[in-house]
């Protein structure tokens, strides 16, 4: 079992690190804009995701996960979803300059935590490749643990509980650098992030199209 764990830290920190996708760049840019809780929150919301996937790819058919998996028509609606996700937040961060500003010098910010809690889970939710990644995770418990159901709760519990370590030390090092930013700086890198969803989107629905020709 002891062996088990180690695999589950080492696929956790694999996930961590090797896995990023638009949720690592959000998660650093809410971090350094709105604080440890307000990205915490939001990395709960994915977390959330991600255990919803998980009770769907543990009890559905093998046939059926192998095909939502796939099916390239969800890939594309999931990269349609990020490009447009990404186009809404590059234009209102174009207008929110004066916004940036009071929440970087903390005046009286408001933070919606609830709205960052579904938003962290949604952005996660619409990406079937993390799916992908958890129908991977459980085949490799159920060969490690011997397909216990106690195995297998332990080898994903602790590969959540690594990847909510690893988030929580991103979130640290990102608010630490929020001294060293400026709002100007911090504006151009909210733009930034919102260009990235759209190129994952557009990967996302280039990666479902070429899969409905071939």
């Amino acid at each position: 079992m002891v062996d088990g764990l180690q695999y589950a830290v080492l696929y956790g920190l694999f996930l961590s690190f090797v896995a990023i996708g638009p949720i690592f760049f959000l998660l650093l840019e809410i971090s350094i804009t709105k604080g440890f809780r307000s990205a915490l929150v939001f990395d709960l919301g994915a977390i959330f995701a991600d255990i919803v996937f998980i009770f769907f790819a543990y009890y559905s058919t093998s046939g059926l996960i192998e095909k939502i998996k796939d099916d390239p028509n969800l890939i594309i609606f999931g990269g349609l979803i990020l490009c447009a996700y990404g186009v809404i937040s590059y234009i209102k961060t174009s207008k929110s300059f004066r916004k940036i500003v009071r929440e970087h010098y903390s005046v009286d910010t408001r933070k919606n935590l609830f709205g960052l809690f579904i938003k962290g889970f949604f952005l996660n939710f619409i990406n079937f490749g993390v799916l992908a990644g958890w129908i991977v995770a459980i085949a490799t418990a159920s060969k490690i643990t011997g397909d216990t159901k106690y195995g297998l709760f332990i080898f994903i519990s602790t590969i959540l509980i690594t990847l909510l370590v690893m988030d929580i030390s991103k979130i640290m090092l990102a608010k630490k650098l929020k001294s060293k930013m400026t709002p100007r700086f911090i504006f151009k890198a909210k733009k930034w992030v919102s260009i990235i969803i759209i190129v994952f989107g557009i990967i996302m629905i280039m990666k479902g199209g070429y899969a409905r020709i071939t």
